[in-house]
């Protein structure tokens, strides 16, 4: 059995799914938005859900899809953060010390039925993945009421309801794409302080705790099995993948023109 399957099953009077599981290194903001991308077109194909975890080679800064560069172009200077457009919408978010996935499903797919339901699937599986590790988090009830354009450029100093919470600050959230025939939807939990965004507080900060992104995924994953009522497979990306994520990375997430277009 691989160090991410689980043995753990969902509750037996659930009816399970299957669900593919890919564990990737740490890689460039371009090719993990193109691999996202490139996931959430199999879906739509109708292929099962997939579910990905995967870390960044370099603190990077990723916009929301209708961020306007020119918002945070003070922000990303002072930084040096080589930036990348989301496919998804929010704010800016600076990945460094931290665990990102995504989860992708066909549109027709009874985890894909309601967006506030996927969110708190997948937020309540990670708090119940901290609970093991003797940390306490919860759900936000409620969003910050602010206009979109008042809104912090970054994501993590805003609020919005589903949000993972720990002695009420934001370490974890999430972001979601919908098109006709599929759904993506990925998020960031901050495991650890980053200089790239210093006004940010971590896990570590905040528990004293440093928490292996490795191990956050093999506690995490069983979490997710029995929230989703699925059963993980584990299956990397196939050469087809990435051929196509290679080619997304050269005419859209590495290509300057891309990200700063709206």
């Amino acid at each position: 059995m691989s160090e991410h399957s689980t043995s753990r099953r969902p509750d037996a009077s659930r009816p399970t799914h299957a669900c593919r599981l890919i564990v990737d290194g740490a890689c460039d903001g371009a090719w993990n938005m193109a691999v996202d991308e490139v996931l959430l077109s199999s879906r739509a194909a109708g292929g099962q859900p997939c579910l990905r975890f995967y870390r960044w080679s370099i603190p990077t800064v990723s916009l929301g899809y209708f961020q306007p560069l020119a918002d945070g172009e003070k922000y990303v200077d002072g930084r040096k953060c080589p930036v990348v457009r989301r496919p998804t919408g929010g704010g800016a978010i600076v990945h460094d010390a931290e665990l990102t996935y995504s989860f992708c499903v066909p549109r027709g797919h009874t985890l894909a039925a309601d967006p506030m339901t996927l969110y708190r699937a997948i937020h309540g599986a990670l708090i119940a993945a901290l609970a093991d590790l003797s940390i306490q988090a919860s759900l936000s009830e409620s969003d910050s009421g602010l206009r979109p354009e008042a809104e912090p450029f970054l994501c993590f100093q805003r609020r919005a309801k589903g949000d993972v919470l720990v002695e009420g600050v934001k370490i974890a959230g999430s972001a979601q794409r919908r098109p006709n025939d599929a759904i993506l939807q990925h998020g960031s939990v901050i495991l650890g302080a980053s200089k790239a965004a210093p006004e940010l507080p971590s896990l570590e900060e905040l528990t004293g705790r440093t928490i292996d992104p490795v191990k956050l995924i093999a506690i995490w994953t069983p979490r997710l099995s029995e929230r989703l009522a699925v059963t993980f497979h584990e299956e990397p990306c196939t050469k087809t993948e990435t051929d196509k994520a290679k080619q997304l990375v050269e005419s859209r997430y590495g290509r300057d023109e891309w990200n700063a277009h709206k």
